[in-house]
């Protein structure tokens, strides 16, 4: 990338002395050399001179007043060009030489030190590499700028938590409490509650929202890629290891590392996970050099993982280290009017989407949405509004133009007046089916075992 800066950008030299002779002969020297070069024989001009032109090198010398050879006025105007241009290279010049004065002007951030009278190609050679330096910090610069400029379109989030019912704002709460910490969060609740959302919520308001958030989906992950993709792996690690990669612990650094359906981790990959959390360090595969990682951690799970520890399915030493703080997500069933809420703003959205502006969804349609159990929550409500603004041949959507699945656990030819009646039928079926297991129940209906026996005991 320096070479294409070198080919892009043009060498412009600014050359402050008040020596007339210095100045001509430096610029005989190096107009040959370089595409452009300034001279200035007043200090005072340094930095008007500096906002007028993008320059790469600054030659300076380090005294100014007759019978004074103390590089003092060199260093000030040195340390006032690095104030307004701290990329630029600046090559101090004088006819005396001084060790403490050399080393005092390169701690002040001269990039080098030669004497008058100087040596031509030593000198040019040293201009070009002082060129160099300051192309290499503008690499460094631009590289960095990209670095935020993608941070903030990974971590930029077009959904939103949407609703108001009392369960949304206690989660809302919790959020705020646990997100300027460093703590551990497990995210809980039925599929298409919206684990995701508060993990990225989570993100944003912490202290760490400058930089990236990485999601794994943990049931996505087959065994042999799990190294691969969370520690990396290093060129000819294995057979299509063609290049270095980095895990999904490196890039998240510094930011947070949302693993999603932890549950679905077989057991001996859990020992794996655990020791990278406990020692805050790892190796890529094929190599034994150990990375340090500092991330926040967020999981979540539809899965009951107290339940599983019991069983021997989860290690109980990393439940306590993902769940230092736990937040169960509501189904939607139980947060009343946020279901049309929610219908009224996916309308919209899908209305603009398919240009169907004027869609509405009158009262029986409404009352319909309300008295469904929702199994799929959140993200059935969507597809379900999608697809009636897809096929919807009026403004006004009718009851009879939603398309809502009855659950396997629901007795298709069963009426209900209630919304009770219907969470107490099915779980009635999922206890009986599964012969008073309350873990295999829980996870038939996918909630939490503990909200399954809190339901059990209000429904009598």
């Amino acid at each position: 990338m320096i070479s294409e800066l070198m080919q892009n950008l043009k060498d412009n030299i600014l050359v402050i002395d008040d020596n007339k002779s210095i100045l001509s002969a430096l610029e005989i020297l190096l107009m040959p050399e370089f595409h452009e070069v300034t001279l200035l024989s007043n200090p005072n001009q340094i930095l008007n001179e500096l906002s007028k032109k993008d320059y790469n090198l600054v030659i300076l010398d380090m005294n100014f007043k007759a019978g004074v050879n103390t590089g003092n006025e060199g260093i000030y105007w040195l340390e006032r060009i690095k104030e307004t241009k701290p990329e630029i290279s600046v090559v101090m010049i004088t006819a005396y030489g001084d060790i403490d004065t050399a080393v005092k002007a390169l701690k002040s951030g001269a990039s080098d030190f030669i004497l008058k009278p100087w040596d031509n190609e030593k000198l040019l050679a040293t201009l070009k590499l002082a060129i160099q330096l300051n192309l290499s910090k503008k690499e460094v610069r631009q590289l960095k700028e990209r670095e935020t400029e993608l941070k903030k379109e990974i971590n930029r989030d077009q959904r939103f938590i949407i609703g108001s019912s009392p369960q949304l704002i206690g989660v809302l709460n919790m959020v705020r409490k646990v997100a300027k910490t460093d703590a551990n969060v497990l995210i809980t609740g039925e599929n298409g509650t919206g684990k995701e959302l508060i993990a990225q919520e989570i993100h944003r308001i912490s202290n760490r929202a400058k930089e990236v958030l990485v999601s794994v989906d943990m049931g996505a992950l087959t065994e042999t890629l799990f190294e691969s993709e969370l520690f990396g792996h290093v060129k000819g690690a294995f057979t299509d290891a063609r290049e270095n990669r980095q895990g999904k612990f490196e890039i998240a650094d510094k930011g947070t590392l949302f693993l999603d359906e932890i549950g679905n981790l077989s057991f001996h990959l859990q020992a794996k996970l655990l020791a990278v959390i406990e020692n805050r360090q790892f190796s890529r595969i094929g190599s034994n050099q150990l990375i340090p990682t500092d991330i926040r951690l967020i999981c979540a799970t539809n899965r009951n993982l107290e339940s599983m520890v019991q069983e021997g399915l989860f290690r109980e030493d990393l439940l306590y280290r993902i769940n230092t703080i736990q937040i169960e997500l509501p189904p939607l069933r139980d947060r009343g009017n946020d279901i049309f809420i929610l219908a009224e703003f996916f309308l919209k959205k899908y209305a603009y989407k398919y240009n169907k502006p004027s869609l509405k969804i009158n009262q029986q349609a409404h009352e319909k949405l309300l008295k469904y159990s929702w199994p799929g929550n959140i993200r059935e409500l969507q597809h379900t509004i999608e697809k009636v603004v897809i096929l919807s041949e009026s403004t006004v959507i009718k009851p009879d133009d939603l398309y809502l699945r009855h659950t396997g656990s629901v007795n298709s030819n069963s009426s209900f007046t209630t919304l009770e009646e219907m969470e107490k039928l099915m779980i009635q079926q999922a206890l009986e089916k599964n012969n008073g297991n309350f873990t295999a129940a829980a996870d038939q209906l996918g909630i939490t075992r503990q909200t399954l026996y809190n339901r059990f005991k209000k429904s009598g």
